[in-house]
Formats: structure tokens, C-alpha cells, sequence
């Protein structure tokens, strides 16, 4: 099971939400690329970065955060926040990002999602984050009337990499994953999920592993380590066992 550090990128700095509530951010590092070099020497060998204020913007914002990122490691990233358009897309994956993300659009316009699989095969991924098991979009901001399943099941043939699924009720909570909702989804898909939102401990690692088999490729982990409450060592040699 792959293991996925999180920079989030809120005015060019490294900062994790609690519920995604942007006035809720507590700054970890001032510099991505340092953050990024940590984590790879750390022993990471995939990054997950988001782009706060493009999620909520609807355009990217931290563009030179995240080139400071990809010039400090050669460990592939995804990305998403604020990625609206076949244009952003390429621009993205043109300037070193390994997979985007594609979250609000894949509510709003799901035709340019699929066009978006089949034009960049491999490389587009579904960012699918619920409160109450409902989709929300734009940053969080606004929740929609699709369910996560009834949404990504509506993408099972696009081909993309991926879907994200969050829990936005546990995203920097610390309050531990929800484990039988990201494997009932994992069930329900033939496209592998990631999970993300809640990880406070070994423990939540060891719950998400035992249920990997439903389909779960990986796992997101973010508040968690920038506190010390999980040892980077200590998670990748789980991870890899």
C-alpha cells in the first residue's frame, strides 16, 4: 500500500486545515521545497500536494510553491486544487506533476474529466470529498446532492489512475480514518481509491491495511506527521510489510 504525504499549499506556505475550514490553518513550513526534501529523505517516495487557495479560487495560486516542490524531489506528485480546464491539466502534468486531481469539475462538467482520462492516460486521478457522504465542491465551500459512490461510479469506464476519497468530517481531526466507508467504496469500484482524512496513528495504517484487498491502493497522511504522532520510519516500514 502506497503512502502519500501531504503538502497543502495556503499562501505559498505548508499548512494543514482542520475540516477544511480555511481560517482553521495552522503553518507547518514556510518553504515547500524544504518540506518536500524532508519527506524524501524522510524515505517517501510519493508526495500528495494541494492547492488550498485554488480549490476555493477555481484557478491554480501556488503555482511557485509547487515548482519549488518539484525542484527539491524527484518523487512523482499529484496535485489538485483549482484544476478547471484541459489547458490547466497540461500545464500541470507539462511542468513535472506526475497525476492531477480533478475534484469540483468532475461535479461540474464530467464530460471534460473523461476527455481529460482519455487524452492524458495514466495521469488523471478523481478527487471525491464528502461530508455526510455527500460530494462537496469548491474548496469544500458548497456540498452537492450526489452521493460519493453514485459519483464515482458515473467515471468507472473514463479510465482514470485513481479516485481520492476523503472524509471531510476527519480531514485534520486527528479523529481516525473512516475505514468502512473508504472500503465499502473501495468494494463497490474496479478503480483503485486512496484514502484521506483522519490519520492520527500507526493504528489507522494497520485498520486501512487490513482491508486493502477491497481495493484500497493507498493512503494520504498529513497532520499527523508534521506533530509527531506518527513516525515516518515507523509508517513505511508498515506500509511495506
Amino acid at each position: 500500500m502506497n503512502l502519500y504525504p501531504a503538502i497543502d499549499l495556503k499562501d505559498g506556505a505548508c499548512v494543514r486545515l482542520v475540516r477544511g475550514d480555511m481560517d482553521r490553518a495552522t503553518v507547518f513550513n514556510t518553504d515547500p521545497g524544504d518540506q518536500a526534501r524532508a519527506f524524501a529523505e524522510a524515505g517517501f517516495t510519493k508526495l500528495h500536494i494541494v492547492d488550498l487557495n485554488g480549490a476555493f479560487e477555481g484557478r491554480p495560486v501556488n503555482a511557485d510553491a509547487v515548482k519549488r516542490i518539484l525542484a527539491a524531489t524527484d518523487a512523482p506528485a499529484q496535485l489538485g486544487g483549482g484544476i478547471r480546464s484541459l489547458e490547466t491539466i497540461e500545464a500541470w502534468l507539462d511542468l513535472g506533476i506526475a497525476r492531477v486531481i480533478l475534484g469540483t469539475v468532475a461535479v461540474r462538467d464530467p464530460d471534460l474529466v473523461k476527455d481529460a482520462c482519455k487524452r492524458f492516460p495514466g495521469r488523471v486521478a478523481l478527487g471525491i470529498d464528502a461530508r455526510g457522504g455527500m460530494v462537496a465542491v469548491e474548496g469544500w465551500a458548497a456540498v452537492s446532492d450526489i452521493t460519493a459512490l453514485d459519483l464515482a461510479k458515473r467515471f468507472e469506464d473514463a479510465g482514470a489512475a485513481a479516485i481520492i476519497y476523503t472524509d471531510i468530517d476527519r480531514d485534520g481531526a486527528l479523529q481516525g480514518v473512516n475505514v468502512e466507508a473508504t472500503a465499502q467504496l473501495a468494494e463497490a469500484l474496479t478503480t483503485p481509491v486512496i484514502a484521506s482524512g483522519g490519520v492520527a496513528s500507526l493504528d489507522d495504517l494497520k485498520a486501512l491495511k487490513a482491508v486493502a484487498a477491497s481495493g484500497i491502493e493507498g493512503v494520504i497522511i498529513g497532520r499527523a506527521l508534521y506533530d509527531g504522532r506518527v513516525d515516518p520510519a515507523a509508517a513505511l516500514d508498515l506500509m511495506a510489510a
